[in-house]
């Protein structure tokens, strides 16, 4: 799970009459409860199992894209192939490859120099993502800003004159002073801040900006104290500004149950997790360690593999439609790529369900957040929620929220969301599978598996609007502008998969689809600039919000 759950409506423990037996069926009963209890051992042991391979440090915390995610995928794929079920796509095979497009970095030609000293990326120069792809060899003006030469310039008396101005981002204020300075003939913006109690800027890969003129490098703390760098220092500077594209290459798994019906379910599960904690996405505040991600989400795809045992056999009269997906804890990737590229026909899919984190059902409360009820006015039923005797239901009536089930609500699909609740070993190493309720879990999967079995043959489910949750970045800052940001776009901005209904931007009347550019007087460059200038407004302040909707640029009054 990539974000934490916010709220939740409602809790509900209700218990059903049962008739007494007669003699007759009581050795019936006897023969059943034999038989189910055969099967929830062999259930049991195959959870175990599959976490176990799941969560092998020789997997390295499955991230995205990486060997360890491959070797997940390897024993999915090998465990469908032996129970029989096919592939999904139109081929048989049961891989999907997306891309994951993380930005940009430094090319391994880049570099840089002064005086012929080389200086190390990152530790002492870093090279801004909107800077001119130029060599640089020139000697630096001395004192003066000379017309074709490059230029010093010290970030100190503007930082410190604006360090109270809440309208200014050092970034945004630096591309201004090098754009002023290309204009009056720089060749080159070289950046430094002698006051050493500021921040180092950092690199940010996902700056989508476009370049400017002339090539900008901004020297590090550590750089102006080993090179003694000032603005009347003349420097014979060596450069090549040069970037990359820095991608991933990622895999969904899908596998599918035809019984050759009109319409489909759709079962899934992320299957990534966080590595070593590369992506800056965990918890851990430790030395480095894999993060084998037990409950999250080891326990939902171990559950899935299972559902697909169970169910291959059934004489369903819908195809079940078995998907795993990557790149969730980097925001929905899979899920994203997947509704957008899917395997069988959208408008054919009754519901989808979602399982995410469902190892740690505690044995005393015995507490099930079902989430997505208000997705379908059939919810309810389906749920068989007066007879539930099994689980405490919290039911969140949200489509959307921190996992794949988002992006299928936003394609008009219904959804159900399982999940067993947070933890303290949430986004930690120690989300282990020794920590997993395996007993717990085998309730939460025949609990999917009955809600599966009971769907009405040849019956689509309503699908309703419903409450959305805006994913993100509600609670990490004073406002909020209630979009549900989509991480995978790859342009300069930010764009709204979609827009919450009576928040901010739905009352300025920006759309599903926009792109948001600027707030105020901030460029929104990413998700980092976007966040940022959030952090820049208050409750109840007004401003405006220019966004991109097709070729058109808008620009509406917003208040927060």
């Amino acid at each position: 799970m990539n974000l934490r759950i916010s709220s939740f409506l409602s809790s509900v423990a209700l218990i059903s009459l049962v008739a007494m037996p007669t003699q007759h069926s009581l050795a019936q009963t006897k023969k059943q409860r034999k038989a189910l209890a055969a099967a929830n051992d062999l259930l049991e042991t195959n959870l175990q199992k599959h976490i176990g391979v799941l969560t092998a440090d020789s997997l390295e915390g499955r991230r995205t894209g990486t060997a360890g995610e491959a070797k997940a995928v390897n024993y999915i794929e090998q465990y469908y192939r032996s129970l029989g079920i096919a592939g999904a796509a139109a081929d048989g095979s049961y891989r999907q490859s997306f891309v994951v497009d993380e930005g940009k970095i430094l090319a391994p030609a880049a570099f840089c120099s002064l005086d012929d000293k080389q200086l190390k990326a990152g530790s002492e120069f870093v090279m801004l993502p909107w800077s001119a792809t130029q060599k640089i060899d020139a000697s630096t003006a001395v004192a003066l800003s000379e017309s074709g030469a490059p230029w010093w310039y010290d970030a100190k008396d503007d930082l410190e004159a604006n360090k109270n101005n809440p309208h200014l981002l050092p970034e945004q204020m630096i591309r201004e002073k090098a754009m002023a300075a290309a204009s009056k003939g720089a060749t080159a913006f070289l950046v430094y801040n002698s006051n050493v109690a500021d921040d180092d800027l950092k690199y940010n890969a996902k700056d989508r900006s476009d370049a400017i003129k002339i090539p900008v490098i901004y020297f590090t703390k550590a750089a102006v104290a080993k090179y003694s760098i000032n603005g009347s220092a003349s420097f014979s500077v060596k450069a090549n500004i040069d970037f990359s594209e820095k991608k991933r290459n990622a895999t969904n798994v899908a596998a599918l149950i035809n019984n050759n019906a009109a319409q489909t379910i759709v079962l899934g599960a992320h299957l990534d997790h966080l590595g070593y904690g590369e992506d800056e996405n965990s918890r851990h505040t430790g030395p480095k360690a894999i993060h084998n991600g037990a409950d999250d989400n080891a326990s939902g795809t171990a559950a899935l593999l299972e559902l697909g045992r169970i169910l291959k056999d059934k004489k369903l009269s819908y195809n079940i439609l078995l998907v795993h997906f990557s790149g969730e804890e980097l925001g929905l990737y899979g899920s994203k790529y997947f509704v957008e590229h899917p395997l069988v026909d959208l408008s054919q899919v009754n519901y989808m369900v979602n399982m995410d984190m469902v190892g740690r059902l505690n044995d005393s409360s015995k507490a099930l957040t079902v989430g997505g009820v208000g997705t379908s006015p059939e919810w309810p039923g389906l749920l068989k929620l007066q007879e539930q005797k099994t689980f405490t239901i919290k039911l969140d009536s949200s489509g959307t929220g921190p996992s794949d089930h988002t992006s299928f609500y936003l394609k008009n699909v219904p959804v159900l969301f399982f999940f067993t609740g947070l933890h303290t070993d949430y986004h930690k190493p120690s989300d282990d599978a020794a920590t997993i309720n395996y007993k717990g879990e085998v309730l939460v999967v025949n609990y999917v598996n009955s809600i599966v079995e009971s769907t009405p043959p040849n019956h689509k489910l309503a699908f309703t609007k419903t409450r959305e949750q805006q994913m993100g970045t509600g609670g990490r800052f004073k406002v909020s502008i209630g979009i549900m940001p989509d991480y995978t776009f790859s342009g300069q901005g930010v764009r709204a998969d979609g827009v919450v209904e009576g928040r901010a931007a739905q009352k300025a009347g920006l759309l599903a689809g926009d792109i948001i550019i600027q707030l105020g007087d901030y460029l929104i460059t990413g998700m980092d600039t976007y966040m940022q200038s959030l952090n820049r407004f208050e409750k109840g302040q007004s401003t405006t919000v220019t966004i991109k909707r097709g070729t058109e640029v808008k620009v509406f009054p917003i208040t927060f």
